[in-house]
């Protein structure tokens, strides 16, 4: 999808109702992101990782940091998933490496369905009903999910003993 200069830069942090955050690229070529919310979305003029980075300091933490967290308590150094705010179980995966313009990021709560698509990406459908097409291969997709299921049950368990 292509974003036209008619929308608006708005600055925008990651809630419980948020999804997705989509990388698009805009006409001139600059990564723009589109966040999808259970009741709408909403075009953001930054990149992903920055919309990211930017909900996890609102948190009390970084994205740098965040992926430090993960590490610790997995050992998963590559795409991380992240917990934003464990308190309110927003914890979400990145599709690609987060350095990547195209890296988009998927709220792991909301994930209702998934299923290969026929040109090797993925078909996710949310719990509201809405899909989206992903350019991340099914396999990736699985073991991303998988993984972020594994970091919540971990870190769920160690708030739970504090």
């Amino acid at each position: 999808m292509v974003i036209s200069d008619a929308q608006k830069p708005i600055k925008f942090e990651i809630n419980e109702n948020t999804m997705a955050i989509v990388a698009e690229r805009r006409i001139e070529g600059s990564i723009y992101s589109r966040v999808l919310e259970l009741d709408g979305e909403v075009v953001v003029p930054v990149k992903p990782a920055k919309i990211i980075d930017d909900s996890c300091r609102y948190f009390g933490s970084s994205l740098k940091g965040r992926q430090e967290g993960t590490k610790a308590i997995t050992g998963i150094s590559y795409k991380s998933p992240i917990a934003i705010d464990p308190s309110s179980g927003i914890y979400m995966f990145p599709t690609n490496s987060p350095r990547c313009n195209h890296c988009s990021w998927i709220a792991h709560q909301y994930i209702s369905h998934y299923a290969p698509s026929d040109d090797g990406r993925t078909s996710v459908t949310f719990t509201n009903g809405q899909s989206l097409l992903l350019e991340i291969s099914f396999r990736s997709f699985e073991n991303q999910l998988n993984r972020t299921a594994q970091f919540r049950y971990l870190l769920s368990k160690r708030i739970q003993l504090a």
